[in-house]
């Protein structure tokens, strides 16, 4: 796992277009599991657009500081990428 902000900023530049399934923490003993592509990287926060066929919406964002603090797990899963940020 990537121990800073920008490390983890930094690996997921290199992996905008693929796709990816994130865990996420929704409260009270919840746990939201979604798939989708790595659309965009921004300073703070990098957006994940969603499969329509399971979700309501579009697109969601998340902070990399989500990831450092294991609130949100994204696993990769084309090839060789099963990089699972997040986890240790």
């Amino acid at each position: 796992m990537a121990k800073t902000l920008s490390e983890i900023k930094q690996s997921l530049d290199g992996q905008i277009g693929k796709r990816l399934t994130l865990k996420a923490n929704g409260g009270r003993r919840k746990t939201i599991e979604r798939s989708g592509v790595l659309a965009e990287t921004y300073p703070s926060v990098f957006i994940v657009e969603l499969d329509q066929e399971q979700n309501a919406f579009e697109r969601v964002s998340y902070s990399y500081a989500d990831v450092l603090t294991e609130t949100v797990e994204l696993s990769f899963s084309e090839g060789l990428s099963n990089l699972a940020l997040g986890e240790q």
